[in-house]
């Protein structure tokens, strides 16, 4: 029984106009034939090899067919599969249930599978490398529209996306597929302490509104001054970098299991004076008192025992000020490809550019820098904290909670966002309100001051897969720390 003939993969004339994309029918035409002969070779195929890594387009469609046939626990052979190809003109033309057959008796042995399917895989990046190459190629001798940056950004997307799960953009993603993300997603909240399906932010009540911070979520947080958006920002950064744990992957991979691999991106606050806050955070020792010096011995062992304890949390901060939105895009794509990346904090939206100055009003530029943080977070599969400071017109009302229209450039943030938050601290305005010592105003206003003092409120004033609400929390002046707040049955030492 002879097999079809296969395309000539011989190298081609040196006078030929074109040349042919690399691929390897007869790789495609072995691995095939090894897992029809014997289906459980396709349990030794990486995860990376897809139907549309194939060049040939009839062999894309086997490969489904045999995938799903084998994922349903069912036999993938060449009379079960004839049925379904009875009506696709390929199959016909290459010779029908014979054709499956040739594969079959032709197949090498099953040892050799992993070798075929890296092959085909390679030789798969290699087109689509052609292809984004010649897009390149062509976009930067005929589009006017959109600046060089704009052309180099956009190639780093594409090369990005193609290194990541091994196609140049994902396109449209079949219900079944969509589904089965789902059921993972479950599956791994379910599994896990507390039941998060996201990331843990370390507070208890926190968590259990939002659960967790959910991969390419776009997440605003946001606040008058001296409310403690840093602070909280640093505290949840910090969290989950000091709790990251991970397993090894069959592939040479890391998968993360607990907490995660954090990129801060300080345009404020230098690095030096965020780690400072951290120190003091763990070690109990105030970060105003770190800067002055004015610690005693003990607390500086406190604080070098700190140091040592905390050294090793995967927390990368960058102190770049004025940075643009696709800077900071290609850093994290670049920290995500080389060490792994769960969480972007930004610090915060308002002082970022979108790095032209074709002098759109400052509403626009924001709109375009929240847009391009919802594709980033998108994109990489992660989540993204954005702080962003709160218009004046929230202190002029008597009662001074935030709430969605206080957002400066408001519009285009609310739009974009999974999930919008304020901070908010009565404690603070209450204190500028103090009666003269002595007066009967003032005893009440004491005992107001009692009531409210360590308590900060986080407003969920929007949450897309989730309820809106508030949520106490303890804050602590002196750390610049958020804690849980103790509750009965729950007792936490500040």
């Amino acid at each position: 029984m002879a097999l079809v003939p296969v395309l000539d993969l011989r190298p081609a004339e040196p006078d030929a106009t074109i040349a042919a994309l690399p691929a390897n029918i007869e790789a495609e035409q072995a691995l095939l034939g090894i897992i029809l002969f014997d289906n459980s070779a396709y349990e030794r195929l990486s995860d990376q090899l897809k139907p549309s890594h194939f060049h040939e387009p009839f062999h894309q469609r086997l490969f489904t067919a045999m995938e799903e046939h084998i994922k349903k626990g069912q036999l993938a052979e060449p009379i079960v599969l004839m049925e379904r190809f009875k009506a696709d003109p390929a199959f016909q033309d290459m010779g029908g249930v014979r054709y499956l057959a040739d594969l079959v008796d032709r197949a090498p042995p099953a040892a050799n599978a992993p070798d075929y399917g890296r092959v085909i895989y390679d030789l798969a990046l290699r087109r689509d490398l052609i292809r984004i190459g010649g897009e390149i190629s062509v976009n930067a001798n005929s589009d006017v529209e959109n600046t060089a940056k704009d052309q180099i950004e956009n190639a780093e997307q594409q090369l990005y996306t193609l290194a990541e799960t091994g196609a140049p953009s994902t396109g449209f993603v079949g219900f079944a597929d969509a589904l089965r993300g789902a059921v993972e997603m479950a599956a791994e909240a379910y599994g896990r302490d507390g039941g998060l399906a996201g990331l843990s932010t370390g507070l208890i009540d926190l968590d259990q509104k939002l659960g967790g911070l959910h991969s390419s979520d776009l997440l605003i947080l946001a606040a008058r001054p001296s409310m403690g958006k840093t602070s909280l920002a640093a505290n949840i950064a910090f969290h989950v970098a000091r709790n990251y744990a991970w397993q090894p992957q069959p592939d040479g991979s890391k998968k993360t299991v607990n907490g995660g691999i954090v990129a801060f991106f300080s345009l404020e606050m230098s690095a030096e004076q965020l780690a400072m806050r951290l120190l003091g955070e763990v070690s109990g020792v105030s970060s105003d008192k770190l800067r002055k010096g004015e610690i005693d011995a003990s607390e500086f062992g406190r604080v070098r025992d700190a140091a040592m304890e905390i050294q090793e949390a995967p927390l990368h901060i960058d102190d770049t000020g004025g940075l643009s939105i696709s800077k900071m895009a290609a850093r994290s794509r670049r920290l995500k490809r080389q060490t792994g990346l769960d969480l972007i904090v930004v610090d915060y939206l308002q002082l970022l550019t979108t790095g032209n100055s074709s002098g759109d009003n400052r509403v626009q530029e924001v709109s375009q820098i929240t847009q391009s943080l919802k594709a980033l977070a998108k994109e990489l599969q992660v989540p993204v904290l954005a702080l962003s400071q709160l218009s004046r017109q929230v202190e002029s009302r008597d009662d001074k909670r935030p709430q969605l229209s206080d957002l400066r450039e408001s519009g285009s943030i609310e739009q974009d966002a999974d999930v919008v938050m304020f901070i908010y601290r009565e404690e603070y305005y209450k204190a500028r309100t103090e009666p003269r010592e002595g007066s009967p105003e003032h005893l009440a206003w004491q005992e107001d001051m009692d009531k409210i003092a360590n308590v900060a409120e986080v407003i969920i004033g929007k949450q897309r897969h989730g309820p809106i609400g508030t949520i106490k929390l303890h804050f602590n002046a002196n750390l610049t720390k958020f804690s849980n707040l103790a509750k009965d049955g729950r007792f936490e030492s500040h």
